[in-house]
Protein backbone atom coordinates (compact mmCIF):
# COMPACT_ATOMS: atom_id res chain seq x y z
CA UNK A 1 0.00 0.00 0.00
CA UNK A 2 1.31 3.47 -0.80
CA UNK A 3 1.58 6.21 1.80
CA UNK A 4 -1.92 7.71 2.07
CA UNK A 5 -0.83 10.35 4.58
CA UNK A 6 1.43 11.98 1.99
CA UNK A 7 -1.55 12.55 -0.33
CA UNK A 8 -4.22 13.87 2.05
CA UNK A 9 -5.31 10.30 2.56
CA UNK A 10 -6.59 8.06 5.24
CA UNK A 11 -7.06 4.43 6.13
CA UNK A 12 -10.46 2.93 6.84
CA UNK A 13 -10.29 -0.42 8.63
CA UNK A 14 -13.53 -2.31 8.06
CA UNK A 15 -14.70 -5.13 10.34
CA UNK A 16 -17.94 -7.08 10.65
CA UNK A 17 -19.15 -6.04 14.09
CA UNK A 18 -20.85 -8.02 16.85
CA UNK A 19 -23.30 -7.54 19.68
CA UNK A 20 -20.61 -8.20 22.30
CA UNK A 21 -18.45 -5.06 22.63
CA UNK A 22 -15.43 -7.18 23.66
CA UNK A 23 -15.39 -8.63 20.14
CA UNK A 24 -14.04 -5.30 18.86
CA UNK A 25 -10.97 -5.27 21.13
CA UNK A 26 -8.56 -6.92 18.63
CA UNK A 27 -9.69 -4.56 15.87
CA UNK A 28 -9.28 -1.54 18.13
CA UNK A 29 -5.77 -2.84 18.92
CA UNK A 30 -4.99 -3.03 15.20
CA UNK A 31 -6.17 0.55 14.69
CA UNK A 32 -4.13 1.74 17.69
CA UNK A 33 -0.99 0.00 16.43
CA UNK A 34 -1.40 1.50 12.96
CA UNK A 35 -1.79 4.95 14.50
CA UNK A 36 1.34 4.39 16.62
CA UNK A 37 3.36 3.18 13.62
CA UNK A 38 2.08 5.91 11.29
CA UNK A 39 1.36 8.98 13.46
CA UNK A 40 0.50 11.24 10.50
CA UNK A 41 -2.00 8.82 9.01
CA UNK A 42 -5.69 9.35 9.69
CA UNK A 43 -7.17 5.99 10.67
CA UNK A 44 -10.80 5.10 11.26
CA UNK A 45 -12.27 1.77 12.31
CA UNK A 46 -15.73 0.99 10.92
CA UNK A 47 -18.20 -1.87 11.18
CA UNK A 48 -20.71 -3.50 8.87
CA UNK A 49 -23.32 -4.06 11.56
CA UNK A 50 -24.11 -4.08 15.28
CA UNK A 51 -21.37 -1.55 16.17
CA UNK A 52 -20.58 2.08 15.50
CA UNK A 53 -19.37 3.77 13.48
CA UNK A 54 -20.65 2.13 10.35
CA UNK A 55 -18.67 2.54 7.13
CA UNK A 56 -20.46 5.67 5.80
CA UNK A 57 -19.99 7.58 9.07
CA UNK A 58 -16.32 6.61 9.38
CA UNK A 59 -15.67 7.58 5.76
CA UNK A 60 -17.43 10.91 6.30
CA UNK A 61 -15.19 11.59 9.32
CA UNK A 62 -12.09 10.99 7.20
CA UNK A 63 -13.42 13.24 4.43
CA UNK A 64 -14.26 15.94 6.99
CA UNK A 65 -10.66 15.66 8.25
CA UNK A 66 -9.44 16.50 4.74
CA UNK A 67 -8.74 13.07 3.28
CA UNK A 68 -8.95 13.06 -0.50
CA UNK A 69 -7.89 9.43 -0.89
CA UNK A 70 -9.07 6.67 1.42
CA UNK A 71 -7.74 3.12 1.44
CA UNK A 72 -10.33 0.63 2.69
CA UNK A 73 -8.93 -2.53 4.26
CA UNK A 74 -11.43 -5.27 5.16
CA UNK A 75 -10.36 -6.88 8.44
CA UNK A 76 -11.85 -10.20 7.37
CA UNK A 77 -10.01 -13.51 7.11
CA UNK A 78 -11.38 -14.14 3.63
CA UNK A 79 -13.57 -12.67 0.94
CA UNK A 80 -16.94 -14.15 1.85
CA UNK A 81 -20.33 -12.70 1.01
CA UNK A 82 -19.86 -9.51 3.02
CA UNK A 83 -16.61 -8.65 1.24
CA UNK A 84 -17.72 -9.83 -2.22
CA UNK A 85 -21.29 -8.46 -2.17
CA UNK A 86 -22.04 -6.05 0.68
CA UNK A 87 -18.78 -4.11 0.61
CA UNK A 88 -18.79 -3.25 -3.12
CA UNK A 89 -22.31 -1.82 -2.75
CA UNK A 90 -21.16 0.23 0.24
CA UNK A 91 -18.13 1.42 -1.75
CA UNK A 92 -20.42 2.61 -4.57
CA UNK A 93 -22.46 4.54 -2.01
CA UNK A 94 -19.32 6.16 -0.57
CA UNK A 95 -18.11 7.17 -4.02
CA UNK A 96 -21.51 8.69 -4.85
CA UNK A 97 -21.62 10.63 -1.57
CA UNK A 98 -18.01 11.83 -1.82
CA UNK A 99 -17.42 12.34 -5.54
CA UNK A 100 -14.14 14.23 -5.06
CA UNK A 101 -12.57 11.45 -2.98
CA UNK A 102 -10.74 8.41 -4.30
CA UNK A 103 -11.69 5.22 -2.45
CA UNK A 104 -9.43 2.20 -2.95
CA UNK A 105 -10.68 -1.18 -1.79
CA UNK A 106 -8.00 -3.69 -0.84
CA UNK A 107 -8.18 -7.47 -0.49
CA UNK A 108 -9.30 -8.94 2.83
CA UNK A 109 -6.43 -8.76 5.31
CA UNK A 110 -6.61 -12.53 5.89
CA UNK A 111 -5.63 -13.12 2.27
CA UNK A 112 -2.38 -11.17 2.59
CA UNK A 113 0.74 -13.37 2.64
CA UNK A 114 2.14 -11.69 5.79
CA UNK A 115 -1.07 -12.39 7.69
CA UNK A 116 -1.22 -15.99 6.49
CA UNK A 117 2.43 -16.42 7.57
CA UNK A 118 1.68 -14.92 11.01
CA UNK A 119 -1.32 -17.22 11.54
CA UNK A 120 0.68 -20.26 10.44
CA UNK A 121 3.54 -19.32 12.77
CA UNK A 122 1.12 -18.87 15.69
CA UNK A 123 -0.45 -22.26 14.96
CA UNK A 124 2.90 -24.00 14.58
CA UNK A 125 4.06 -22.72 17.98
CA UNK A 126 1.17 -24.54 19.65
CA UNK A 127 2.22 -28.05 18.69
Amino acid sequence: MSDPSSHGGGLLLFAHGARDPRWAEPFEAVAARVRAQRPGLRVQLAYLEFMQPELPAAAAALVAAGCRRIDVLPLFLGAGGHVRKDLPALMERLQAEHAGVQFRLHAAVGEMPDVIDAMAAAAARLA
